[in-house]
């Protein structure tokens, strides 16, 4: 009765029974997974954000494919003033509800059932699912770690095969925190102009560098057709508001025809909602100080996650540059999922295993950085404690 793209396990795994039999029981649960920003304990400007969803201008319906031209200034507005890209072109951008909706979007547009992209390894589990739904084979190309993050370009070229439509690319990458570095944009494109690639950048977690020094987006990338996706639910925190975005960037040719299928695309779902887009100039606005917020938190739980691991000895944080995660390494006695049930069974921590991100191998827990200050420090001594033994 049901079609083979939605066959998927759906069982549950041991890590969420528990958890489930740890609520039912009334334990209080650490949780080192937090990625919801509006249940972290931060502090929205929550009247100027209802008031932003109250134009009386939503109640005139404007059919906008693309979405409407205020919203898409706002965005090119965001580039300009935090990434310094001047002359956003409206037209190259695509409002979306979700950055999910704009990997179907591009997925649609560049590949026939079958057709295949390659993603990072590790990074977030949306990708299969996505790829599921649309008919589209993943083939996986590694992140390889030595003293920091790196492509494996040499991987990358045993991936492509004729079937090879696009190189999927997480800036910076979750939950490793990695971002595209220069000389690896270079390779990048170059590898794309040789297989006749496109390119499609995720970058939501752009704004959060560690060192809180600007990155350079891929919104501006000429060298190949570039679809760089973002949105509200990381930029300003607001997961509840449904705002994204797809940039195309690219040789002209090659993106006047991309965004002319696009359209059609996006006329065909007009899924974009009048409040919201008018509210899209305010929402962004408010990013600064939401943000502000978030890289305190994020630093002062590294920190914090730096001086207990003096501590001890059998666990070490990879290097991470920027995003709301950090990886541990820890020591491999059993898989990380019987390793993270067995922390929430024993000491009542929630953390993510490392094969939830599709990590090549176990001894990998990834913890989330937007856990208020008092638990994430409370969590991480008993996660130390069962691991030292």
């Amino acid at each position: 009765m049901f079609s083979d793209r939605t066959n998927w396990k759906l069982a549950r795994n041991r890590l969420t029974e528990a958890l489930e039999e740890a609520r039912s029981n009334g334990a209080r649960v650490l949780d080192l997974t937090i990625s919801n920003p509006t249940r972290a304990g931060f502090h929205y400007d929550e009247p100027r954000i209802l008031r932003s969803l109250a134009s009386p201008r939503s109640m005139d319906y404007d059919p906008q494919p693309k979405g409407l031209p205020s919203a898409r200034a706002a965005v090119a507005a965001y580039y300009q003033t935090q990434h310094g890209i001047q002359h956003l072109d409206l037209e190259r951008l695509i409002l979306t509800t979700s950055t999910s909706e704009g990997y179907s979007f591009v997925f649609r547009l560049l590949c026939n059932p079958g057709d295949e992209l390659l993603v990072p390894k590790p990074s977030y589990p949306l990708f299969e699912f996505l790829a599921d739904l649309h008919d589209v084979k993943l083939i996986p190309y590694p992140l390889i770690y030595d003293h920091g993050w790196q492509m494996d370009f040499p991987s990358l070229q045993k991936a492509v095969s004729p079937r090879t439509r696009g190189v999927v690319v997480v800036h910076p990458n979750n939950p490793t925190g990695s971002y595209v570095h220069p000389p690896e944009r270079e390779s990048l494109n170059r590898f794309c102009r040789e297989h006749e690639l496109a390119l499609i950048v995720d970058e939501v977690f752009l704004d959060y560098a560690h060192d809180r020094a600007p990155r350079q987006s891929f919104v501006a990338n000429q060298d190949v057709l570039t679809f760089t996706l973002s949105g509200v639910s990381k930029v300003s925190a607001l997961p509840q508001m449904k705002v994204a975005w797809i940039a195309t960037s690219g040789p002209a040719a090659e993106v006047e025809a991309a965004q002319a299928r696009l359209e059609i695309i996006a006329d065909t779902y007009l899924s974009m909602n009048a409040p919201v887009q008018w509210a899209i100039p305010e929402l962004l606005e408010l990013r600064q100080g939401i943000q502000q917020q978030i890289l305190d938190r994020v630093l002062t739980n590294l920190a914090e996650l730096d001086r207990q691991l003096v501590t001890q000895k059998t666990c070490e944080r990879l290097s991470v540059e920027g995003g709301w995660y950090a990886v541990l390494r820890v020591p491999v006695t059993q898989t990380d999922e019987e390793l993270a049930t067995d922390l929430l069974r024993h000491k009542s921590v929630l953390v993510h295993p490392g094969h939830f991100y599709d990590f090549p191998g176990d001894g990998f827990l990834v913890l989330s950085l937007i856990t208020q200050k008092a638990e994430f420090a409370e969590a991480l001594k008993q996660v130390l404690e069962a691991l030292n033994p």
